[in-house]
């Protein structure tokens, strides 16, 4: 097994990818820690990176708890988007590159290029599609990566049509309860990690947007005319979900109700539920596990690439859980190396 307190080995992994995201499991993970550490040796390697965020970034005061946050370090050469209000506030020497025209509440984003190293706030783009053209557009600058960081607990960014690849901060916030923490990581872990759908499927499925469709026996998609999960059960759609076969599409979130309702049929068997990425769930994780058990078929249209799983052993009210013997248990539960975010160097 790597050194789970040593520097992590996956700064290679980044630079086969044009972008990232980090994402927190929740709340004061440890996201900020390992957003710095990456910074820090993607400068060390001389990579060209840009960084923008989703929501507000890089504050030194946690707003919840008031307690002190790793503000982000920003370095020669990196190029960055955050609003007007935290551009006029940053704590470095940076040139000014573009102004947006699309306004925010903090004013409207600011593009720059650091020409000296310091700290700065985050606050970028509210959408998805605001950030995939940012991401087109650093990559036009020359730019290596774009990484984008994630406010709070928020997992849409981590799509694989937002972001290549995606690194995912877990920690003592999750739950001071070992079994608990496991259980929560190991869950996101699994979604992340569901098996992709073949080429030809994905392809005859990637352009549908919106509503539930069903796929017969030739590949062949049927749209069954219910636009959401959540409209099922009005009338009698229930029963024509299966009127083609039983393999469904369903284009945006999947709810615990559906999966609920798969999971109680007698053909559960043959049943193939397939979702467009990981970050689509929303199902608790004794329903998926029910699914899975009774010998359902969960698969995606695209796998995200997890990189990494970092463990802040601090919870926000001061309880330090063990580190060395939950990064392990972490480990042994996920198949993959945790590595202790608090411990990182070189």
């Amino acid at each position: 097994m790597p050194e789970l307190f040593g520097p992590m080995p996956f700064i290679n992994d980044i630079l086969r990818h044009r972008s990232l995201s980090i994402v927190g499991l929740e709340k004061n993970t440890g996201k900020t820690v390992c957003l710095n550490y990456v910074l820090r040796r993607l400068n060390e390697v001389g990579a060209r990176a840009a960084i923008t965020s989703i929501g507000v970034d890089g504050e030194q005061t946690d707003s919840v708890y008031a307690t002190a946050k790793p503000e982000v370090t920003l370095y020669e050469g990196m190029q960055f988007i955050t609003s007007e209000k935290h551009y006029l506030q940053r704590r470095l020497v940076s040139q000014l590159l573009e102004v947006d025209s699309q306004r925010t509440s903090l004013g409207q984003l600011v593009t720059g290029e650091v020409l000296c190293r310091g700290k700065i706030l985050l606050s970028g783009a509210a959408s998805s599609e605001k950030l995939r053209s940012q991401i087109d557009h650093f990559k036009e600058q020359g730019m290596e990566l774009t990484i984008v960081d994630g406010a709070l607990s928020r997992l849409s960014l981590a799509s694989p049509t937002v972001t290549d690849a995606m690194i995912l901060a877990t920690g003592a916030a999750v739950s001071l309860h070992l079994p608990q923490l496991i259980s929560r990581t190991k869950f996101l872990h699994q979604l992340i990690n569901l098996p992709e759908v073949d080429a030809t499927m994905r392809q005859r499925l990637s352009h549908i947007t919106q509503g539930i469709w069903a796929v017969d026996s030739d590949g062949q998609p049927h749209d069954l005319h219910i636009a959401s999960v959540f409209l099922l059960g009005r009338g009698d759609n229930q029963d024509d979900l299966f009127r083609y076969g039983t393999t469904l599409f369903v284009s945006g979130a999947v709810s615990t109700q559906l999966v609920k309702y798969l999971a109680s049929q007698k053909q559960i068997k043959d049943i193939t539920l397939i979702v467009r990425d990981f970050t689509k769930f929303f199902v608790t994780p004794e329903v998926y596990a029910e699914y899975i058990r009774r010998g359902g078929t969960m698969l995606v249209l695209q796998q995200s690439k997890l990189l990494a799983i970092t463990f802040n052993p601090t919870s926000p009210t001061g309880y330090t859980m063990p580190s060395r013997e939950t990064c392990e248990k972490l480990s042994e539960a996920l198949g993959t190396p945790v590595y202790d975010v608090m411990k990182i160097n070189d």
